[in-house]
Parts: structure tokens; sequence; C-alpha cells
């Protein structure tokens, strides 16, 4: 039959009952052994704060339902003193632990919080299964005094093997080099959790369950749980908008298609083609290989050939070698060369040439990514490049410098709410300028409300700023802010762009698709609802 006790601790000495009364403890229990128990926490939490002489006294049952003690404090102690000797010294004072070599001096309200945070330093030295225990606990000299005895073994824990499971086929190398994690590695825990956690942040692979660790006699394996995932995907769009000239509709669009890691080695292909409203056409393909003879460099290949109309061809090669010194921090080292041909039958245009270029370049990307996002996988994301080199046309050789910087992030206001903002800032600095070498620019990539690639600069910039309120775990509507400044050094023009509209995406299970709908003008024009685009895109997974 369950009873309602009641336990009532009292002070023993007037100058006690103040600090008496502080204590918190419960009072109200259903049996006699609770209250026993309630009395021993009591105890420890007593000693833990240095009323080591502290006395329970005069326990009794009052009536039947009233449990009573005394309590006498006396001494408060405030420090103890540690014998040790066989933890090194520097390790206690990298833990901020007040120390010589023969003594640790700790408050004693802070001595299991000490003790903690040793024991787990151990285990980070690779000592997973040391104890620490104080032993000996003596009064001397109106001071506490106390023996740590330590379990620790003298032979650290090495990672010496390491074993894939559920996804056989997975590329070891992203292991050493991706998680960095290796054979021969002091065993740790807390950062081999850590640094296996970044196997989730790979597009075609995740971690299926926790790392497990197989210790025997003279030996540490650790079982790491992965599967594959579809990580190639299929993304193209579809614009249409009607022709000043002709009333008629126009369409344009594009297809890219990403394959990725179909060989099990972590490579990508990369394939695009564009087909834009003004009759230029962009074929591009790249070849990435990361962790190449399972070194940490990686090799980036990228063949592009752009055609506008019956005007000029130009064709871009590059090879970039690469370091990814983190898990989200990568820079570039390469080289990339161009050659343009005019294709007018009768040269009338003095502002296209045949020209040649080289450009030594250097870049960084940042990419931090959230897995857990099927809307917004990507959270921030930051990527700049510079190039010098030279063109040369006719009998004109002339340095260049070009420079591109891409930078956007999400700022959540809350689980439903976000903004999305980017700029992008890419130019050209030369003395003289070719029209087949401008930067073209404008589209559902840059700024929106215009044709694709209609806008031609020697600079130019632009700000997107997007509103965004998620419906659901699949939709999510938004807002479009377009912004943009250009530079023409050919004509010297200077232009200020805006662009206006909303948008929609839905995650299907065909894929990611996406409408938007804006309209763009110059800074001294008028909004005409006429020239307003529709862009479509779907981005599928297979």
């Amino acid at each position: 039959m369950c009873q309602n006790l009641t336990l009532k601790i009292h002070s023993k000495l007037d100058t006690d009952r103040p600090i008496i009364d502080t204590l918190t403890y419960v009072n109200q229990h259903t049996d006699y052994n609770s209250i026993i128990l309630e009395i021993q926490n009591l105890s420890k939490t007593l000693n833990s704060t240095g009323y080591l002489d502290h006395k329970i006294t005069d326990f009794k049952k009052s009536n039947d339902s009233l449990f009573e003690a005394y309590l006498t404090l006396n001494k408060n102690y405030s420090y103890i003193y540690i014998r040790y000797t066989d933890i090194h010294y520097q390790l206690l004072k990298s833990l901020g632990i007040e120390s010589n070599n023969k003594f640790i001096t700790l408050p004693l309200q802070e001595t299991k919080q000490s003790l903690n945070a040793l024991n787990l330093k151990l285990a980070e030295q690779g000592l997973p299964f040391t104890t620490l225990q104080l032993q000996n606990i003596t009064i001397k000299n109106d001071s506490v005094h106390a023996d740590l005895i330590s379990s620790k073994k003298t032979i650290q824990r090495h990672i010496d093997h390491i074993i894939i499971k559920g996804y056989e086929k997975f590329p070891k190398k992203f292991i050493k080099q991706y998680a960095r994690l290796k054979t021969g590695d002091v065993f740790n825990m807390e950062d081999i959790k850590k640094k296996t956690n970044t196997l989730n942040k790979l597009s075609f692979a995740n971690l299926i369950r926790d790392t497990e660790v197989l210790f025997t006699k003279d030996s540490t394996t650790l079982y790491i749980y992965v599967e594959k995932q579809k990580s190639n995907n299929f993304d193209g769009y579809l614009g249409f908008t009607t022709n000043d000239n002709t009333n008629k509709l126009e369409f344009s669009g594009y297809l890219n298609m990403l394959l990725q890691n179909n060989l099990n080695y972590g490579e990508s292909i990369k394939l695009l083609y564009r087909s834009d409203e003004n009759n230029q056409k962009t074929f591009n393909i790249n070849l990435d290989a990361p962790y190449i003879f399972k070194s940490p460099i990686g090799a980036n290949v990228e063949l592009n050939i752009f055609k506008k109309d019956s005007s000029f061809t130009t064709v871009n090669q590059s090879l970039k070698l690469y370091y990814q010194f983190k898990t989200e921090h990568t820079t570039y080292l390469g080289i990339t060369s161009s050659q343009s041909n005019n294709l007018l039958k009768e040269n009338l245009s003095t502002v296209i040439d045949d020209y040649n270029s080289n450009f030594f370049q250097s870049k960084y990307n940042f990419t931090h990514t959230d897995e857990d996002n099927n809307l917004f996988p990507i959270k921030s994301y930051a990527d700049v490049n510079l190039g010098f080199g030279d063109r040369t046309y006719q009998t004109t050789k002339e340095n260049q410098i070009q420079y591109n910087i891409d930078l956007s992030n999400i700022f959540y206001l809350n689980t439903k709410n976000s903004l999305y903002s980017r700029i992008a800032v890419s130019g050209l600095k030369s003395d003289t300028y070719l029209e087949n070498e401008l930067l073209r620019f404008g589209g559902i990539n840059s700024i929106r409300g215009f044709e694709e690639n209609s806008l031609v600069a020697s600079l130019y910039g632009v700000f997107n700023l997007e509103y965004r309120l998620q419906l659901s775990p699949t939709i999510f509507i938004n807002s479009i802010t377009d912004f943009s400044y250009f530079e023409n050094q050919m004509i010297n023009q200077k232009e200020k762009l805006i662009a206006l509209g909303v948008g929609f995406a839905i995650l299907t299970k065909a894929g990611l698709l996406k409408m938007n709908y804006a309209n763009g003008k110059t800074e001294n024009s008028p909004f005409n609802i006429s020239d307003s685009k529709v862009h479509l895109s779907i981005t599928s997974y297979f």
C-alpha cells in the first residue's frame, strides 16, 4: 500500500540554520527506503560542497507519517590537495588545473567536474579505458588530502583498421582525404564521430548509423556504415516571351546534366547545352577527378564552346588542380586558353576579330550545405576567381585581368521564413576590347526578367534578393528583386537594371520544379508587361 511519508531535516546548531534552510531535498516519499536514499544523497551533496565533517544524527520516526533528523555542518573545507604520480603536468596545465610536480589543488566543489574533464582528455589521447579515483581521503592540519589513482594504461590505442559496411564499393580515398580519418591515428571517439559525420555532406553517399568500434587485445577496428545515394541529376528550364518585331512566341532553354560517382571513384561529369532567344548556343563539359593517384590533389578539366548566330564562335579550355584543405574549403590553380573565330563572310565589323588568349588562374571555393533541407540544400556559398594573362589578335598582344566573385547566403528568420541574397561580380580589364571576348549575362541565373545572355559588358554586378515562405516541407513561394549595374567599355555604356517578380517551387517525385515570373527594365524606362519573362526549370535525381 502506498504511503505518504514526510522527511524533515533540522539544524542542530543555530549558526547552521541559515545554510540548512537553503538546502534542497525531497521531503515527500512513498516508503522508508526512499527516505534513507534521500538522506544518503544529501550527505553526498554536502561532501561535494566541502562539509566533509557533517553529521546527521537523531534520525527517528516521530509519528506514522513523519521522519526527522538533525544536521550539524561543522567546518567547510574550500580546497582539496590531490597527490598524483602518472598524470603528465602539461596535461593538467592545458585544462587549467592548478598543480605542481606532486599535488593538484582544486576547489572542492569543482573536483568532480575537473576529474571528468581530465578523464575525457586522457580518452582523447588514445586511452579510452582510463578511470580515475580518489583514495585515502584524509583531513590534515585543517586541509583535505587525497591520492589520485589511475587505471591508465601506458600504451595508447590507435586506429588499426577501417571497414566500410553497406556500400562496399565506397571510394576509400574519401575516408582519408575528405573525412581526414586514417589508420594510425590516435583513437579519439569524439574526433571520429565529428570526422565521419562529414561524410553526410557528400552528395553520393551518407551515413546510415553511428560508427562502431571493435576493441581486441592488440587492435582497434572502426566500422563505418554508409549507403549509396542517387546523385546523378538532370536540370532544365524552358523560357518563353513575345518577339517585339514578329509578335510571335519565342522559346529558349537549357539542358544541364550531372553524372556523379557512377564509377565509384567520386568522379563527376557535367554536361550543359543552352539555346538562347538571341540565337546563341552554348555547349559545356566539365570533368572532375578528386584525389588523383590517392593523393590529396584533384583535377578539373573543362571545355566550353559558345556560338553567337553567324557572327563568331569561342572555344575555352581549362585545366585546374585543386586541394580541399577542409571539408567546405577548396583552392584551385590552373590555366585557361581561349580561341575565338570571326564567322562573318565579309568582315564589315571592326569589333569582332579572331583572337587567342591564355590565363593563369587561382580560385577559392566555400560551400556550406544543409543536407537535411531538400528545398535549399546550399546554405552559404562563395566562389572567388582571379586570372592574369594576355590576349593576341592580329599583331596586337595585350595583358588582361579576369575576375569573378559569387557570394550567396540564406538568412533564416524562423523555420518557415527566410531571406536569400546573392552578389555576383565579373569583369575583364584590358586596354582595348573585342565584342566576342566581352562578358554575357542576364536570365534565370543572373538578373531575371531579361533574355538569357542578352546583356554584354566588360564589367557587371548583380544583386539578387528573395523573400521565401516555406508552405510545407516540399513547397515554397518567393519574391524576386534583382538589381544590376554594368559597363561596356567598347561603347562607353553604363547602365542600371532592375527586375521584380514572383516564383514558386515544389518538390515532386520527378524532382524540384521551379517557376519564375519576372519583369525587367533599364534605369530610365518604365516597366512593360509585354517584356515579362516566365522561366520553368526542373531538377531530377536518378
